[in-house]
Order: structure tokens, then sequence, then C-alpha cells
């Protein structure tokens, strides 16, 4: 029995933490592109000029994108083999909980007098989608797209650390074929 709890205990945890911090990629590629070619890059400054967010953010994103294409070998280049654009989009989610205080619905323990009663619970949430697009530099042709969606961070100390997550899972697909 105390096996059953702990066990039970240790899934709801991981469920937590997984939910907590999800992010949904996706990537899309030119099959007819050898990878392997792209040792250097820079930032496609037109493209990034483009995002409609914050300075602050768009520093943050491009921190993110320097650390794991770091990871990855590349160098970044006056003279780049690749380029990289980003583009953002956000939504926001809002949630609404109606509490019914008397009973199932229409149902069981329905009262005309009491009829809608309960307190409404709204809850928003910001989610964000970012794209990272990767240029052949001599061709200026799209090679590689890879977009992420996660909820974003509201507080200011916490925002690096989800744009660091989200710019990991993205990179995590590039090059093609190499996803854990």
């Amino acid at each position: 029995m105390k096996i059953v709890k702990i066990t039970t205990v240790l899934l709801l945890f991981v469920v937590m933490m997984s939910s907590c911090s999800s992010v949904r990629v996706a990537s899309d590629y030119d099959q007819q592109v050898d990878f392997n070619q792209y040792k250097t890059y820079a930032f496609f400054k037109p493209g990034i000029d483009k995002a409609e967010i914050s300075d602050l953010d768009k520093k943050r994103i491009l921190r993110a994108i320097e650390t794991e294409m770091a990871e990855k070998g590349f160098t970044k280049s006056e003279d780049p083999d690749v380029l990289v654009s980003i583009f953002t989009k956000t939504k926001e989610n809002i949630n609404i909980y109606q509490h019914n205080m008397m009973g199932w619905g229409y149902g069981w323990g329905w009262n005309p007098w009491f009829w809608g009663a309960g307190p409404n619970t709204v809850n928003t949430t910001s989610e964000g989608t970012l794209y990272i697009d990767l240029v052949d530099a001599e061709g200026k042709e799209l090679v590689w797209q890879g977009m992420g969606t996660g909820a974003l961070a509201k507080k200011v100390d916490r925002k690096q650390e989800r744009i660091n997550e989200i710019v990991e899972e993205i990179l995590e697909t590039y090059p093609p074929g190499t996803r854990k």
C-alpha cells in the first residue's frame, strides 16, 4: 500500500513538472540541402527587426540562439554560411471556470431561486510561438525552419530561463534527423 502511495505521488509530481515546462516544437527543411556545409552564421537584422516583441526580449532570444549555435559547433562570422532570422506570435488564452454551488448543473440540486450561483474564476495565460529560420547566405533561400510554442514567463527574472528553454527545444531538431 505504501508503494502505491509513493508511486502515485511521484507520478503526479512528474506530470506537474512536465506540464509546466512543455514546449511544442516542429521543424521543416529542404531535403536537398547538405547541412554539414554550414559552419558559420550571422543574424539577419532585417528579419529580426520585424519581430513584434520588445528589444529586451529580442536580446534574450538572440543570446539563447548564440548559446545553442555555439554548442552545435557554429561560429559567428561577418561572412556567414547561414543567416539566422526570427519571427514571433503571441496569443492570450482566457479560461473561465464556473464553480456551481448548488449541485451538478440543471440536474439534482438545481434551485430556480439560486440559478447560476457560484463564483467564477478567470485565468489568463500568454502563449508565444517563436520561429527560427536558417537561410542559406549565398542563395538567400530558406533551408530550415524551427518552431516552438509554449507558455510565456510573466516574471522578468524567469524570462531568460524560459526563452533559453524554448530555443533549446527548437534547435534540438537541427540539423534534421538528430532530435534526441
